[in-house]
């Protein structure tokens, strides 16, 4: 397998992504997944880390295939997989009911991970986003187009692996991407490690403390 666990793979991307330690980049995560390879990149680019609180739209009956996104924000962005919600016969009422769901996750997330740190300026700002793996591509470019809104001067995205179309279909919404593994025939992202264990919320805010503590309230 490419990657022992999401260190390794973080500390094998951050060299990818060392041409970027000049421009003082801010490091931004997909929880929960992409914190312990973000934390690697912001550490040795001598970074801040700080999360984008994304949640796939998951089939109400296949929850693991996204039929969208939505993405934290004061007015959420809410990204639509049309092609697998006509597939698979879901109605507005149901994809409504889902994307409910996955808001008041975020929500909770953000009071549990931040505890109300607020979010670094990223205006101007080389913002570099950092997930585990991509497979369909939903969240990532609803965290892509957020970043996007909020004035960010470069977006690179960096992930340790992805499916050569989910790349292709990305480049439009960043300025870079960089990833270390690309594959025609993917998959699901696990198969790619060998460890690939649930990433706690404990692990997460231990992640997030080690990086950003002093605007962490105590």
């Amino acid at each position: 397998m490419p990657f022992k666990d999401r260190i390794e793979a973080g500390r094998r991307l951050a060299k990818a992504l060392g041409r970027y330690k000049d421009d003082k980049p801010i490091v931004m995560a997909l929880p929960r997944g992409g914190v312990p390879v973000a934390a690697e990149v912001a550490a040795a680019l001598k970074a801040p880390l700080d999360l984008i609180l994304v949640r796939k739209i998951g089939v109400p009956f296949q929850t693991e295939l996204a039929m969208g996104a939505v993405v934290d924000g004061p007015a959420p962005i809410t990204i639509r997989n049309d092609d697998v919600i006509a597939s698979c016969g879901v109605r507005d009422k149901e994809f409504e009911e889902v994307r409910r769901r996955e808001i008041a996750e975020i929500e909770r997330r953000r009071q549990r991970y931040l505890a109300g740190r607020p979010h670094p300026d990223v205006k101007g700002r080389t913002v570099i986003v950092v997930d585990d793996g991509i497979a369909t591509g939903a969240t990532t470019r609803a965290a892509l187009q957020a970043i996007r809104e909020s004035k960010a001067g470069k977006i690179v995205l960096a992930v340790p692996v992805a499916p050569d179309d989910t790349l292709e279909k990305l480049r439009g919404e960043c300025d870079d991407i960089v990833c270390l593994e690309s594959h025609t025939f993917f998959g699901a992202i696990g198969a790619y490690y060998a460890d690939f264990s649930q990433v706690s919320d404990d692990e997460v805010i231990a992640l997030l403390d080690r990086t950003a503590a002093p605007t962490r309230p105590q």
